[in-house]
């Protein structure tokens, strides 16, 4: 078997395209004791690491209660990802976004971007 192939993750339906400032919702597999259950972190996705390699991971910060922000890192080709949801697509220029960390409240809003709509029917130019 080649190395390459074996370096090769095996891709997660699951998991649709996103990248910085998006806001996702990561329902995570967690074992406790003999149960496993389906936990949901929703945040800003404040980084991606590592491109598309097996070593790719993802940051997700959100606002816990009181102010505080809660960080947490996913690998990308975890098989303990059950599904990943994209709620809000982030309009940012920035490919790592560590500045929110010194951001509270309203100052730490992303705008959304915008998709351009298509025109409906036959163009009357």
């Amino acid at each position: 078997m080649e190395a390459a192939q074996v370096l090769q993750p095996e891709s997660n339906p699951n998991i649709p395209e996103f990248g910085a400032g998006d806001t996702v919702r990561v329902n995570f597999r967690i074992r406790e004791g003999e149960r496993e259950r389906i936990q949901a972190f929703q945040g800003v996705v404040i980084r991606r690491q590592n491109g598309t390699g097996p070593s790719a991971n993802f940051t997700v910060r959100r606002m816990a209660g009181g102010g505080i922000g809660v960080e947490r890192i996913f690998p990308l080709y975890s098989p303990l990802i059950d599904s990943l949801e994209v709620t809000r697509r982030g309009a940012v220029r920035r490919a790592k976004l560590y500045y929110l960390r010194g951001l509270q409240g309203r100052a730490a809003r992303i705008k959304e971007k915008t998709v351009p709509r298509r025109p409906r029917g036959p163009s009357a130019s």
